[in-house]
């Protein structure tokens, strides 16, 4: 019998891995609307709680804290072959996270508390739940989802029959840990990137509640979030998935320098100058998947890449395109009798006539490059 957290994992296993925590009462269905698009460029682990969702619920019992929900989380990236993640969380999940970074700093590569606190106003109201879910169970209880977790007129069913399917005993000590939870004297110790997310309708987690952490912990950073109350990446999931993409990508940034290394910065700022509001966000794409993912992937050296390039522009007879990729393999250490034979190649394989303009091409900006001519 397993003894760790049920999870499913998406995105190719080579990438960067991130761990995403659920709420109390929800399970990893908390994050449907997000983690597909973050498993593009992401390991994404995605986690239920005990008695959650697909969990046992005897992974924890009455008095738990938020360390011992740590520990389980720990254990999964262990069995998965996960040392160092991303992790991003929302409320009880987030808090989860903030221990992480506290108690396991080299764990975590960057963090991202969503819905959140540092402590969640006293021990009194946690026990009280605590104690009423063991003698009643969950139904009453899930009844009041909606209204404490969406803003008026919306609803997520899966999350509320989530809600009402938990296990109470599991339920309740997840409360325990709530209670007992309090990390105001040392988030400051934080030393991942830290972005937290608020809901501004949130009424178990108001802004406040994250701003206290992104004045604590150095070098944070705070995003509202206006109609979301407080499951966030259910209510306003394009919102958070913007949010989280920058914070644990950099990929556009990332991706903007490598494009500046192989096409060269007179090519990427003439780009960059004709960029209009209609095709900012065409930019965007190429700078984050194509710059920040594809020619990042060190499993191709560049030279390679440009060959590969080279021979697909040939093959669909994009000139244009070809000419910026020829000065892009030559700045890649490719000389020009490789870019000839990568070329003689594609007349075998894409036919004479485009090979017969691929040279014609290639030859032009060769001959610009040796004459000192400008980009």
């Amino acid at each position: 019998m397993t003894t760790l957290l049920n999870h499913l994992s998406e995105g190719p296993a080579s990438a960067p891995p991130l761990l995403l925590g659920p709420s109390l009462g929800t399970s990893y269905a908390l994050w449907d609307a997000v983690a597909p698009e973050l498993s593009i460029g992401h390991r994404v682990i995605r986690w239920d709680l005990p008695g959650h969702g697909g969990s046992r619920a005897d992974l924890i019992g009455p008095g738990a804290t938020v360390g011992d929900l740590a520990d389980l989380v720990l254990a999964l990236a262990d069995s998965l072959g996960v040392e160092r993640f991303a992790y991003a969380g929302v409320s009880l999940g987030g808090a989860v996270g903030l221990h992480l970074a506290v108690h396991h700093p080299q764990r975590v590569s960057s963090l991202a508390v969503v819905c959140s606190s540092a402590h969640f106003d006293g021990a009194k109201p946690w026990r009280e739940r605590a104690t009423r879910v063991r003698e009643e169970g969950l139904g009453r209880l899930a009844e009041s989802a909606d209204a404490r977790w969406f803003t008026p007129g919306f609803t997520v069913p899966r999350l509320v029959r989530d809600h009402r399917d938990a296990d109470p005993g599991a339920y309740a000590a997840c409360c325990d840990a709530l209670a007992a939870f309090d990390l105001r004297d040392r988030v400051g110790e934080i030393s991942a990137p830290t972005l937290l997310v608020a809901g501004r309708e949130d009424p178990a987690t108001p802004p406040a509640h994250l701003r206290e952490i992104a004045d604590a912990v150095p070098g944070a950073t705070l995003t509202e979030i206006p109609g979301a109350s407080h499951l966030a990446p259910a209510e306003r999931p394009e919102a958070v998935l913007t949010a989280l993409r920058a914070h644990f990508d950099g990929g556009a940034g990332r991706g903007m320098a490598v494009r500046r290394e192989v096409l060269g910065d007179a090519h990427v700022d003439r780009a960059q100058a004709r960029q209009t509001p209609f095709t900012a966000r065409f930019q965007d794409f190429i700078s984050r998947y194509a710059w920040g993912e594809v020619w990042t992937d060190e499993t191709l050296s560049r030279r390679e890449r440009s060959m590969v390039t080279l021979t697909a522009l040939v093959a669909h007879g994009h000139y244009e395109e070809l000419a910026m990729h020829v000065r892009a393999a030559r700045r890649n250490g490719l000389t020009p009798d490789e870019i000839g034979a990568v070329l003689l190649q594609t007349a075998v394989y894409c036919g004479v006539p485009a090979a017969n303009s691929a040279f014609a091409t290639a030859q032009r900006v060769l001959a610009e490059e040796a004459d000192g001519a400008p980009e």
